[in-house]
């Protein structure tokens, strides 16, 4: 398994007399999560004046701080070459543009095949970062763009970041219907009472935001662009279902395809042909977890989507002509 040593060394104000250890730890460590640094605390990786502590201990100002702790690799994933599509690299973070059809994190059904087997591959100092660096997921057939963190000073920035709903996510998405406007969808998100893998409206549920606009009206869907607020399961697919207008082809959420009349052939058959949700991460902004600076990334449709849309345009275009 892999493993990297960790050391740093303090000394602790006095201004921070009768703060908890971890506590303290956070603030004089704040590359490092609270969580994290506890855990390293009760494994005895942390002496404060040659000596054990527990996290909750009180410090008075002037204690010698030692932290000699090992990141030891999460999980036992395989490192896989499969191609990955890097927007962006540096020595902190990773901007990947992600196909669909590809799962984000092994796990029941899919151990191998995922972004995380690519990374390793790519990357295998990424064993030692929660989550082999990914901050945030994509649905395994939604496409687009995604931060992955290097270090595990970054991935705590991003995390920060994200919990604070700091990032700009937008997204494109074809929906069914034609909406006259846009507008917001707030609704609380939790797990369908009887199917389980399947997220739901429910008042006990998550908060949840979803901010839309009409970028292109169809015969019979629209072209949204969608940004959210917060960042829950499934969420875009939930709240457009929710005001009935689901994502085009969103095998949990959306039904049958609606067939605008006098369908062509070809339209009917891209529309009964796409078989994932039309969904796609265009845009996404955050803040560099080293520098600071605001930096923003934008990466068109794949290929599928860009054809149902072109297939979609000529549809209406045609039936104006008559």
């Amino acid at each position: 398994m892999s493993k990297t040593c960790v050391q740093l060394s303090e000394i602790i104000p006095d201004a921070m007399a009768g703060y908890r250890l971890d506590q303290a730890l956070a603030e004089l460590f704040p590359d490092y999560s609270r969580a994290r640094l506890q855990q390293w605390i009760r494994a005895g990786q942390v002496q404060v004046d040659a000596a054990l502590k527990k996290p909750r201990d009180k410090v008075y100002g002037g204690e010698q701080v030692e932290v000699r702790a090992e990141l030891v690799a999460e999980g036992d994933w395989q490192a896989q070459a499969i191609p990955l599509d890097i927007v962006y690299a540096d020595d902190w973070l990773l901007i990947i543009n992600k196909p669909p059809g590809l799962v984000v994190h092994p796990g029941a059904g899919n151990t191998a095949g995922t972004l995380v087997n690519a990374l390793l591959h790519q990357m295998p100092e990424l064993a030692n970062v929660p989550r082999a660096g990914v901050v945030h997921r994509l649905d395994k057939d939604t496409s687009g763009l995604l931060v992955v963190a290097r270090q595990l000073s970054a991935h705590h920035a991003l995390v920060e970041q994200l919990q604070a709903r700091a990032f700009e996510r937008e997204y494109q998405a074809v929906v069914s219907g034609v909406l006259t406007a846009g507008g917001m969808v707030e609704a609380p998100l939790g797990r369908h009472h009887t199917q389980r893998t399947r997220m739901a409206v429910v008042e006990s549920g998550k908060p949840a935001i979803t901010h839309y606009r009409v970028e292109h009206r169809f015969r019979a869907h629209s072209l949204l662009q969608v940004q959210l607020e917060t960042g829950r399961t499934h969420q875009i697919r939930v709240h457009m279902a929710h005001i009935k207008h689901p994502v085009l082809g969103d095998p949990l959420y959306a039904g049958r395809s609606r067939l605008p009349p006098d369908c062509s052939p070809e339209l009917r058959e891209s529309l009964e042909q796409f078989r994932r949700q039309a969904l796609h991460a265009t845009r996404l902004g955050l803040e560099h977890p080293h520098t600071g600076e605001w930096l923003e990334w934008e990466v068109a449709p794949p290929a599928d989507m860009q054809t149902l849309l072109a297939v979609l345009a000529q549809d209406q275009a045609q039936h104006k002509l008559r």
